[in-house]
């Protein structure tokens, strides 16, 4: 008697009938097709179909698959309480910036203040300080920086007692949680604004610094021969009652790096020109036009 004839080929996924990518697809999409979730189902629904893309388009391998998958493993194994390399991947492929400027559009195109990272840096409870203080301690080293800002609405109109939180990286680079040399909540600081909307407080001319690259997300900017700087900064946060709240920076346009910044945050009106005052110092002048909504603070990092 002949022997039974062995099928050798493994069954097809989902009930495939052949290996067609199109059918493939097809069967995911079905998969994901009853999720409860309608924003969930929308995300799922173009991620799969984006992803199958994309390995279409670059005739991904196995191999290549699995050395994605581990690049991800590792960098929940590198995250922890003082780094998230999840952001940091975000960042440096500036879909962070995409989503922040895509939230914003239509402030922006009502002449709003363009949105830019909170960063791993703010902290909370950060000294509140009467307008015309300073931020940085008497010993902070560098170059003198008056900052004049003014809070208002997309239409112009003064925002009195709201919250304008800000902080930044010394002379050197160093925010002070990382630098044992600065005073705790150095160039740091949280202003009311006046009944013009306005505030103001002195600080020194801030460094820009590279963002972490003892991970795989350094790994990564090094295979892509890419710069690893941000721009000098400083950063802000306002909160006004019946306004969303803007997240932002303020670039110094003659940092070497300003045109290079490694996540894409230096946009627009952001960059901006410190003017010298004639004394050794330097002055920036802002205006932060927030956007009427629903006042909601973003997750603060630190405490």
């Amino acid at each position: 008697m002949a022997a039974a004839a062995v099928n050798t080929h493994a069954a097809a996924p989902s009930g495939l009938s052949a290996s067609d990518p199109a059918e493939l697809l097809a069967a995911v999409l079905r998969a994901n097709a009853g999720t409860p979730n309608a924003r969930l189902k929308q995300v799922m629904d173009a991620l799969i179909r984006h992803a199958h893309a994309f390995a279409l388009e670059v005739d991904l391998t196995s191999a290549e698959l699995d050395l994605g998958m581990d690049f991800l493993v590792r960098m929940g194994q590198a995250s922890g309480p003082h780094k998230n390399e999840g952001i940091l991947l975000a960042d440096i492929l500036g879909l962070a910036t995409l989503a922040q400027l895509r939230g914003a559009r239509e402030a922006l195109a009502q002449g709003g203040t363009e949105p830019a990272l909170v960063g791993p840096f703010w902290r909370a409870h950060q000294p509140v300080r009467a307008n015309g203080e300073s931020i940085a301690a008497s010993d902070t080293p560098g170059a003198p920086l008056h900052v004049r800002g003014r809070v208002c609405s997309l239409d112009g109109t003064p925002l009195a007692g709201a919250r304008v939180e800000t902080w930044q990286a010394s002379p050197q680079g160093l925010y002070e949680n990382q630098d044992p040399e600065q005073e705790d909540m150095n160039l740091r600081g949280v202003f009311l604004t006046d009944a013009e909307g306005g505030f103001h407080f002195h600080s020194v001319r801030p460094a820009g610094y590279p963002v972490p690259v003892d991970g795989p997300c350094g790994e990564l900017l090094a295979a892509q021969g890419r710069g690893i700087m941000r721009p000098a900064h400083l950063h802000f946060i306002v909160v006004a009652d019946g306004h969303k709240v803007l997240a932002t920076q303020y670039f110094d346009i003659e940092d070497p790096h300003a045109h290079e910044d490694v996540v894409f945050g230096a946009v627009g009106s952001l960059l901006r020109r410190f003017e010298p005052d004639g004394r050794g110092g330097f002055g920036l002048d802002i205006e932060l036009r927030v956007e009427p909504g629903e006042t909601r603070l973003p997750h603060c990092p630190l405490p």
